[in-house]
């Protein structure tokens, strides 16, 4: 997994920090904050999705798109 900024295919950017592992199933699961503030969670808000999510493909007006493509 590159760790740094990747954009959302809707649009907005967050950066990966790292990755980790469920504590019960030890599934892997992206951690990444997002860059921007948001109303409900504030500024830099923290999230976690399981890995296997994060790197699929999505089908957006007929085209198989990244969920999130790496910037830099």
């Amino acid at each position: 997994m590159q760790l740094g900024k990747y954009q959302h295919y809707k649009g907005k950017y967050y950066e990966v920090l790292g990755v980790a592992h469920h504590s019960e199933t030890l599934e892997e699961l992206v951690v990444y904050r997002a860059l921007y503030v948001s109303p409900e969670f504030g500024e830099n808000a923290l999230w976690v999705r399981p890995k296997k999510m994060f790197l699929e493909e999505v089908i957006i007006e007929g085209k198989r798109v990244p969920r999130f493509e790496f910037i830099k």
